[in-house]
Parts: C-alpha cells; sequence; structure tokens
C-alpha cells in the first residue's frame, strides 16, 4: 500500500507525474496497437504517422479523465485503502497539489484531444473524429457531475466501453476509415477484461465509496457478489480472445495469449483463496494488459509480412 508515502513531501513535478497515474495509460497504448494490428492483419498498410496521431488522440484523453478522476473524487478518496492500483493518485487529497492543478490539465489534455480529432477531421476520417468525440463524452461524464457514471453504477460498463472497445476502434479505424465486424469481433475480450479490473480495483476503495456515497457496482452487491463476478467476466474475457484467436487457425501464435490465461488462474485463485483488495486489485490490472496486449501480439504475429 502507499498509504505511508502519501504523508512525504513531492517536489510539484514529481506530485504531477504521479497525478497522471502513467502505469494506466499503457491501457490506452495496448488499445491503439491492437487496433492497428488487426487493420495490418486485416491488409491495410500502417503509416507511423497516422498511428501517432491515434495514440495522440487517445492518450490525451486519457490523461484528461486521470485528472478530472482526481478533481471530482477527492472527497471520496479521502480515507481511501490506496494502492499502486486504487484509490486514485492521492496527490490532491495529501496537499501535494492543488485541485486547481487538476482541472486545468485535464481541460488541457480535453484541448489537445479535440487538436487530434481536428487533424482526423481534415485527413477526411470521419470515424476517427466521432470515435474521439465519444470517447470525450462518455470519459468526462464518468466522474465528473452531473451525470457521474462512476457513483451510480455504470461506471464498469462505462469504462469497459471506452478503453476496451474505443481504444481499439481509433487504432483500427485510424487506418481503414471505418468501425467494422472484423474489429467488433476481437473487443470482446477487452471489454470483459476491464469490467473485471474496474471490481477489482474498487474491492480496496468499498468502505470509502460507501461512505461518500459513491455507488458503483462493489458497493451495490458487496464484495462477496463482487468476486463471483470478477471470476465469471475474467472467464469470460479469456474465452472470447481464445475463441477469436481460435477461428484464425494461427497454430503457434496463440502462445501469445499464454500469459492471459496465467494472470486469469491466478486471479481466480486469489479470489477464492486470498481475497485481499491489494492482491486483487494487482491481478486484475494484469488480466486486462496480458490480455490486450496478448491479442495485439497475436495479430502482430499472424500479420502478412
Amino acid at each position: 500500500m502507499l498509504m505511508s508515502s502519501d504523508t512525504l513531501e513531492l517536489s510539484p513535478l514529481r506530485a504531477f507525474v504521479r497525478l497522471s497515474r502513467p502505469l494506466f495509460l499503457y491501457g490506452g497504448f495496448a488499445g491503439v496497437a491492437l487496433g492497428a494490428a488487426v487493420a495490418h492483419w486485416s491488409g491495410l498498410r500502417l503509416d507511423l504517422a497516422t498511428y501517432l496521431w491515434a495514440q495522440g488522440l487517445v492518450t490525451s484523453f486519457h490523461l484528461m479523465v486521470h485528472y478530472a478522476n482526481d478533481y471530482f473524487d477527492r472527497e471520496s478518496d479521502i480515507g481511501a485503502e490506496r494502492t499502486r492500483w486504487s484509490g486514485g493518485s492521492g496527490v490532491l487529497v495529501a496537499g501535494h497539489l492543488a485541485p486547481r492543478v487538476a482541472l486545468v490539465g485535464s481541460l488541457g489534455f480535453l484541448v489537445l484531444g479535440l487538436i487530434a480529432c481536428a487533424h482526423f477531421a481534415l485527413a477526411g476520417n470521419a470515424a476517427v473524429v466521432w470515435l474521439g468525440v465519444a470517447i470525450l463524452a462518455l470519459s468526462w461524464c464518468y466522474s465528473a457531475p452531473p451525470v457521474r457514471f462512476s457513483a451510480r453504477g455504470l461506471g464498469e460498463l462505462d469504462t469497459a466501453l471506452v478503453v476496451g472497445v474505443l481504444f481499439p476502434f481509433v487504432g483500427y479505424a485510424a487506418f481503414a476509415g471505418h468501425v467494422d465486424g472484423t474489429i467488433l469481433r476481437v473487443v470482446q475480450a477487452p471489454a470483459f477484461a476491464m469490467i473485471a479490473m474496474m471490481l477489482c480495483v474498487e474491492l480496496p476503495d468499498a468502505g470509502c465509496d460507501l461512505r461518500a456515497g459513491k455507488r458503483n457496482l462493489v458497493v451495490r452487491f458487496g464484495p462477496a457478489q463482487a468476486w463471483r463476478l470478477i471470476t465469471i467476466t475474467a472467464a469470460i474475457a479469456l474465452a472470447s480472445a481464445a475463441a477469436t484467436a481460435y477461428r484464425t487457425n494461427a497454430g503457434v501464435a496463440l502462445l501469445a495469449l499464454v500469459p492471459a490465461l496465467f494472470a486469469t488462474l491466478v486471479l481466480v485463485g486469489i479470489v477464492r483463496r486470498d481475497p485481499r483488495p491489494e492482491s486483487t486489485a494487482l491481478w486484475g490490472v494484469a488480466l486486462y494488459a496480458l490480455t490486450v496486449t496478448g491479442l495485439a501480439a497475436f495479430y502482430a504475429l499472424i500479420a502478412p509480412v
């Protein structure tokens, strides 16, 4: 846990880096990589400039929501059992940065995300523009009032849609110019893996979320039911990834999904025998990262040279 480190004095730069939660940005990088890998496997030509613009769009909005979450959740984060994977950054609660820094940072990256959308609009790629607008709207509504999906039991589905589905869609549509059944089949596994991950990282915060009136699924159902949902969604994610890969008759490339299988087995074992919040949060994050990375590697391996 990081409770003791929250009380240490941090320089403004280190505090801002922690506020950015860089480890969680990996989900955006893996999502774009997955979409681009599927596009390449489908026979489309990739180019670095387009890839970087797509990544810039996703990462800008990803940072936007990181800062917004800390800003709008700063009261409910007080007293959170913070770990590396849950409870927010802790920077605003500990007083290392003023709340307005997070708000200004969020609005700044919102603008950068819109600039990336404008680039794709000028390039004639309307699909990525609309995906960017959807990411912006759903991400902002995750924790910002009055919608505040995260407090209504809808935050898990919202995050699964944005990170698990729309991020890979951007990576695919940046090159395809549209979204179709090919990428739609692939993102089912990341979507379920993200739901499992969200439940895992919410477990350590269940007590303070309940006190703050934040009615996410863990608060609504309780830890025991949340553990069952984690097991179910993790199993569905793995089965969906395996089924999607198996249909390609790729043979040895299926080994790219072995790490995701390992993470699933460990997570299910933790839920059954060692339901400590920090362990569950760690392996929930690992499940998502390894599922998306495994699928991206799989499609990169079987793509035509």
